[in-house]
C-alpha cells in the first residue's frame, strides 16, 4: 500500500471486494464521491451501506449498471466478505457523526481496510480507536495527504506536445470528474493514447494516482499539479485534467493552480442545465455562458503570455432536466460550441472538438 500518489500507484481493481459507506448519500447532496466510484471504478463492489436506502434497488434509485446489495449498516455488509471499506460520503466539514464513526471503527477491527476521503485522517488514530494496531495485510489510505517534495510551478508543462485539456465549471460538484473520465472512455475506445489526471479524493480513489490538491498548501498548489502533469503525460497524446472548483464560487480557490500547474492546451467548460446562480449562495447569479466562456478564457491565457487557451465545448449536465436535448440545443445555440451530456450521451463530440486542432 502506498499514498505516494503515483510513483507506486495504489488502484482499487476487481480483486478487491469493496462495501462502499454512503449513509444518506445515495438521496442526500454528499454522496458524490461514493456514486462517481460505484460508476467508474473496476473494484468488485459487493455492498453498500445506507441506512436510508436499505433493501433498495441501486441501479434504481442511481441508474448505475451495479447490482450491489444496499445494506443498513456496517454489520450487515460484512456477511457479503468485503475486504475494503471505501468512505464515499464528504459530508459539510468533512465531519461525519459519531455513530458513522463507530461503524468505521468496526471495520477495522473486523480486520477491513480503508480508503478515507475525509480531511481527518485514520491512520495516526487507529490504536486510539481500536485498541490494536492494523493486522498484517489491513492498510489505510488517507488520500488527502500532501505529496512530498513539492515547490513552486514553473510554466513545465508548456514544454509537452500532448493536448492538456481542463474542465472548468459554473458551479462546483456540476461534473467536471465525471466529463473528464468520460472524454478518457472515449479516447480510449478510439485508441487515442489517453490518461486521466485526478485532483479530488474522488479520482484518486478510482485511479490510485494524481494529486490530493485541497490537501496542498496554497503556494504550492500550482507546483502540485504541475509535478503530477509532468510525471503523468509520459508519451500520452491527451492528458485530461480533472477540475475542481469554480471561478463563479465565493469559497472556491482551486481553479486557478489547477489553470497554472497544466498550463492547459484547451478547456471544456461544465454546466447544470437549467441553474441560474450557484447553489449554495443563490445570490451569487451564474452570468451568461459566453461570458463565462470569456472569463476563463481570459484567464488561462493571461492575456497571450500562455498562449491563447479556448473553451473546446460545453459539458451539460441534464441529470434533472426534464428536456435533456432541448437543453443542450439551446447552450449549443447561446454559445456556438460543441454541446452534450456525455454521462447521457457519450462523450465522442466533445472529443472531436478537443481533438480537431
Amino acid at each position: 500500500m502506498t499514498t505516494d500518489y503515483g510513483r507506486n500507484a495504489v488502484c482499487l481493481t476487481t480483486r478487491n471486494r469493496v462495501a462502499i459507506f454512503l449513509h444518506e448519500g445515495i438521496r442526500g447532496e454528499h454522496g458524490k464521491t461514493g456514486l462517481t466510484f460505484l460508476r467508474y471504478a473496476e473494484a468488485s463492489i459487493v455492498a453498500v451501506i445506507d441506512q436510508q436506502c436499505a433493501g433498495e434497488s441501486l441501479q434504481e434509485l442511481t441508474g448505475i449498471s451495479r447490482t450491489a446489495p444496499i445494506v443498513p449498516s456496517l454489520a450487515e455488509a460484512l456477511p457479503y466478505q468485503p475486504e475494503v471499506l471505501l468512505i464515499g460520503i464528504a459530508p459539510s466539514g468533512g465531519a461525519l457523526p459519531e455513530a458513522w464513526w463507530q461503524e468505521v471503527t468496526e471495520a477495522i477491527s473486523a480486520g477491513l481496510s480503508v480508503v478515507n476521503g475525509l480531511h481527518k485522517p485514520i491512520s495516526p488514530m487507529i490504536e486510539s480507536l481500536t485498541g490494536k494496531s492494523l493486522q498484517e495485510g489491513q492498510w489505510i489510505w488517507d488520500i488527502r495527504r500532501e505529496p512530498e517534495g513539492l515547490g513552486i510551478a514553473a510554466g513545465k508543462a508548456r514544454s509537452l506536445s500532448c493536448q492538456r485539456i481542463l474542465t472548468v465549471g459554473t458551479d462546483m460538484s456540476v461534473g467536471k470528474m465525471s466529463t473528464s473520465l468520460e472524454l478518457h472512455r472515449a479516447g480510449q475506445r478510439r485508441g487515442i493514447n489517453s490518461k486521466f489526471l485526478a485532483t479530488g479524493q474522488g479520482g484518486l480513489m478510482i485511479t490510485g494516482e494524481g494529486v490530493p490538491l485541497d490537501a496542498v498548501r496554497v503556494d504550492f498548489a500550482a507546483g502540485a499539479v504541475e509535478q503530477a502533469v509532468m510525471r503523468l503525460a509520459g508519451d500520452r497524446s491527451l492528458l485530461l485534467i480533472e477540475g475542481q472548483g469554480s471561478f463563479l464560487h465565493p469559497g472556491s480557490t482551486a481553479t486557478l493552480p489547477l489553470m497554472r500547474g497544466s498550463q492547459p492546451t484547451g478547456l471544456i467548460l461544465v454546466h447544470r442545465a437549467g441553474q441560474q446562480h450557484i447553489r449554495t449562495f443563490p445570490q451569487v447569479a451564474i452570468p451568461p455562458l459566453p461570458e463565462v466562456i470569456q472569463l476563463y478564457e481570459a484567464v488561462a491565457s493571461v492575456g497571450g503570455a500562455f498562449g491563447q487557451v479556448q473553451v473546446k465545448a460545453i459539458a451539460l449536465n441534464t441529470l434533472h432536466s426534464e428536456a435533456p436535448q432541448q437543453a443542450i440545443d439551446q447552450v449549443q445555440q447561446q454559445t456556438g460550441l460543441p454541446c452534450t451530456d456525455v454521462v447521457r450521451f457519450g462523450a465522442e463530440s466533445l472529443l472531436d472538438a478537443v481533438m480537431s486542432d
